[in-house]
């Protein structure tokens, strides 16, 4: 392609805000084609197209399996694994590659996983949830139990309230997308909803809060207020289609859209109805939020607004100057996405990206926008707004309600910049 055609194409473009953000409508076909088209490789007038014919469609592929498994050339999307913590064995997490997929529907084999004491191996037909407390008839459940229940299938995001925290720090880490942000994922969940349990077991008056238990190693528990376990949570039986993974709570884990991962309780066993919370270790010495009086916040369970550009994003490199895609993930655990704005100056100008059209509340929603880059410095920045009118905060405004500790509900705007060689960095901005 020409130098000029180039040029005529670049002029054609709608440019909607500072440092070459382009209008939406270019995404839909709306006048993008030419662009598009100038990361192809044209061949020379006088060259005639070779047609190859490949070794591997000369021969019978490889057999049917019982269950699927990824491409051998697509090995490296894998969930971001960390080092084994001795003073805690079985503890820690793995991180989603944000930043190498699409869509909004996390495969399970890449959804996040944090554990506190390893992945217990149960077997379902030992397993009881025993509901029980302030009943008027303790009930108790085994996995086939639950699996003769009316079942609904919902999808929704999950997000370790620790999540983005490597942002709290004072210098910027130059992670990538699934270092900094890979503890959030989303799926169809299906399940039974606790509203029908409880219904069953007869609640009794004086009971306002739920107490849940799992079976694992540290016996993680969480406090729940009753008006939540009766508004939209369930037990989760099913993932994406499948029995949920054991690194997900087999055979069965508490859901709690919307809240920080922590309370949807895995390898459930116990729901004890209460008076008031529990106050178990894993709500009083973690998932408190250190306020800068010296005091701290507990039961702080909705996940904030927030987005994260995904691509172009850190340690990634452009290799062409020309029109690109930003795209990202945006979710709230008060609502739907309802704009996601994007700035390629630092937050100078704004212009609006195109949400997908499947968006739900309490789900992640992707979003994307069309990008001329030139070849000059930028910085790519996402800004989210959700159903319930709350916009996402910069950094700066998030680090201001907290002591410096504090490593919690981190929803900050997430900058990334773009050097003139195109290489990408985590940045404060």
């Amino acid at each position: 392609m020409s130098d000029k055609h180039r040029d005529d194409v670049y002029q054609n473009l709608d440019q909607v805000a500072g440092n070459g953000l382009l209008n939406r409508r270019h995404l839909l076909g709306l006048g993008l084609a030419g662009a598009a088209s100038l990361a192809a490789q044209p061949l020379l007038a006088a060259e005639a197209p070779t047609i190859v014919t490949p070794s591997w469609s000369k021969v019978p592929g490889r057999d049917l399996s019982g269950y699927g498994y990824p491409s051998t050339f697509a090995q490296g999307l894998q969930r971001l694994t960390g080092a084994p913590n001795p003073l805690l064995p079985g503890g820690g997490a793995s991180r989603s590659p944000l930043h190498l997929m699409q869509g909004s529907i996390t495969p399970n084999g890449l959804h996040f996983e944090r554990h506190h004491a390893g992945i217990p191996e149960v077997d379902p037909a030992q397993h009881r949830l025993v509901i029980h407390g302030l009943v008027r008839q303790p009930l108790s459940f085994s996995y086939e139990d639950l699996l003769a229940y009316p079942q609904q299938s919902r999808v929704y995001f999950l997000e370790c309230s620790g999540n983005s925290g490597a942002n709290t720090a004072a210098q910027a880490s130059d992670g990538t997308a699934a270092s900094l942000h890979g503890l959030v994922s989303a799926a169809q969940w299906t399940g039974v909803p606790l509203s029908t349990l409880l219904a069953e077991a007869g609640v009794e008056d004086g009971a306002s809060w739920i107490a849940a238990t799992g079976v694992d190693g540290a016996s993680m528990g969480r406090s729940i207020p009753l008006h939540k376990a009766l508004d939209d949570v369930f037990i989760a039986l099913y993932q994406n289609g499948e029995p949920i993974r054991p690194e997900q709570g087999y055979p069965m884990r508490l859901f709690v859209p919307g809240w920080e991962g922590n309370v949807s309780v895995k390898w459930l066993s116990q729901i004890k109805l209460t008076s008031g919370p529990a106050n178990f270790r894993d709500e009083t010495s973690r998932y408190t939020d250190f306020l800068a009086d010296g005091k701290a916040l507990q039961f702080t369970y909705p996940m904030g607004v927030k987005s994260v550009i995904t691509s172009p994003s850190g340690q990634m490199l452009l290799r062409r100057q020309g029109v690109h895609e930003v795209t990202g993930l945006a979710w709230s655990g008060s609502g739907a996405i309802t704009r996601v704005e994007v700035s390629a100056d630092s937050g100078r100008t704004w212009a609006d990206a195109l949400l997908a059209e499947e968006r739900q509340a309490l789900a992640l929603t992707r979003f994307r926008l069309p990008w001329l880059w030139e070849g000059a410095p930028a910085v790519l920045q996402s800004r989210a707004t959700d159903s319930a009118g709350n916009v996402q905060p910069t950094r700066s405004a998030v680090l201001a309600q907290y002591d410096a500790a504090n490593r919690y509900h981190f929803n900050g705007i997430q900058s990334w910049s773009v050097s003139s060689q195109g290489a990408i960095a985590n940045v404060y901005a």
